[in-house]
């Protein structure tokens, strides 16, 4: 169905949203190369939606602003719908963003849960599958015993029970055991130790079963309130690229109308001109100096493996291999700590993560694998954060979080290679110095990234 709210946009056939066509210019060009503050701003959460033509349409002209100020009245009407516009633009941007944080802070929350039932069933199958070894262990050592007393001369009745036909496995050993009279010598203790081994096993067994539902459970919940999470961010980026569009010459024309000298609207609309194009100045100087950043950094790299103890560079690749997606140094590793706190709050007690710092912000953050961006946005205390989906069935996927306001290179849905730049180091969120909080997921849950990475040739100390 057509959308009426998309005047001035095309749609893309790789996505299901709308693009601004200033965006979809820049759609061939690789996420390694660096964009504008002003263009990243634009971008800041991911792509959003053209602005609704109803509304654009009530913006004034110059020539409306030129026309207004032939008449007393027609003025203070202009001024007073002026006035509305940055208004509301001003209160759009407020709303949106803090309905981004929100949903960003419920996705942060839901994929908490999900970690944690995660681990907790981990820690179900592994005291079931030790239990198991200690019954079967224990039923191999008392046929041990029975055999023995076999050779021995023992009670040849309960002997002929036990056997009297082959064993298909440890359950049936013990259920034979279970049957054999109590008199064999060193056979009752045994048999008690692996019937309660056995037992517990099965119990443990049945609550990761019921822990395995309630992960997918989590599961599902998780993975829709990061895709609000995401429409949320779309908005808010949405709200913001119609402010950065339309605030500046609002503010100018209202200038114009509420001056009372001899100063004509053409001169505001020539000094709005030449604000705007020092304004590109600078922005194009800023994203110099940031593909300067990147350059520098994907030079100095050493390539994905990192070096020894100090860390190391990130970001070069060949092929789909996997790559450092940080600089510097490995400053908290994966796993259980003691939380840090500020005014913010504290961190978590389980770091499902790890953190690489090499002491500032705005250094380049790389992807670790190819994959399709399914999240930019906020991610509660993981600040402004992107999500990969590296899967090519194998269930992966790569966190990245921590990122600098406006430090966003990529947008949802966008494909990246291995080594692409998509973002550059901050400190928003639970952070507690400028660093890139990085995470490996195989199947929804966080897995250890460390480990992970060394099996793929990345060293990440």
């Amino acid at each position: 169905m057509n959308n009426p709210n998309t005047k001035g946009v095309r749609r893309d056939p790789a996505r299901t949203s709308v693009v601004p066509r200033a965006v979809a210019g820049r759609r061939a060009r690789r996420s390694g190369v660096a964009l504008s503050i002003a263009t990243v701003g634009a971008l800041i959460l991911g792509l959003f939606l053209g602005a609704p033509a109803a509304y654009a349409d009530d913006y004034p002209s110059w020539d409306d602003v030129q026309a207004a100020k032939s008449n007393e009245a027609a003025t203070a009407s202009e001024v007073s719908r002026i006035q509305g516009l940055i208004a509301g633009l001003t209160q759009n941007v407020a709303d949106t963003k803090a309905a981004a944080e929100a949903a960003g802070n419920e996705y942060f929350a839901a994929q908490q849960a999900l970690d944690a039932q995660a681990r907790r069933l981990a820690d179900l199958q592994s005291q079931a599958e030790t239990q198991k070894k200690a019954a079967d262990d224990s039923a191999t050592k008392a046929g041990q015993i029975a055999a023995q007393l076999a050779r021995d001369g023992g009670d040849t009745t309960a002997l002929q029970l036990f056997f009297s036909k082959s064993t298909a496995n440890k359950d049936e050993l013990l259920h034979r055991l279970g049957q054999m009279d109590r008199v064999l010598a060193g056979t009752q203790a045994i048999y008690d130790k692996a019937l309660e081994a056995k037992n517990t096993a099965q119990a443990l067994t049945d609550q990761a079963a019921a822990a395995k539902t309630e992960r997918d459970r989590l599961a599902k919940i998780a993975e829709d309130k990061m895709q609000k999470a995401q429409a949320a961010a779309e908005a808010a980026a949405k709200a913001l690229a119609d402010q950065q569009a339309n605030l500046g010459q609002l503010q100018a024309q209202l200038a114009a109308l509420q001056d009372t000298t001899a100063k004509t609207v053409a001169g505001y609309q020539a000094g709005e001109a030449a604000r705007a194009a020092a304004e590109a100045a600078r922005q194009a100087q800023l994203a110099a100096e940031r593909q300067a950043a990147i350059d520098a950094a994907k030079n100095n790299g050493g390539g994905g493996g990192g070096g020894g103890g100090g860390g190391g560079g990130g970001g070069s690749s060949s092929g789909g291999a996997w790559v450092r997606p940080f600089g510097g140094y490995q400053s908290s590793g994966y796993g259980w700590r003691v939380p840090d706190c500020s005014s913010w709050g504290c961190s978590s007690s389980f770091h499902a993560g790890v953190d690489l710092a090499d002491g500032s912000c705005g250094s380049p953050i790389y992807a670790a694998h190819s994959g399709t961006v399914v999240y930019a946005g906020w991610n509660g205390g993981y600040g402004n954060y992107i999500k990969i989906d590296n899967s090519d069935g194998s269930g992966l996927a790569t966190g990245y979080g921590h990122i600098l306001d406006g430090g966003f290179n990529v947008w949802s849905g966008q494909w990246v290679n291995a080594g692409d730049v998509i973002a550059f180091a901050g400190n928003t969120g639970g952070s507690f110095g400028c660093h890139l909080h990085f995470e490996v997921y195989q199947w929804g849950s966080t897995i250890n990234p460390i480990d992970f990475m060394q099996n793929q040739g990345v060293y990440m100390g």
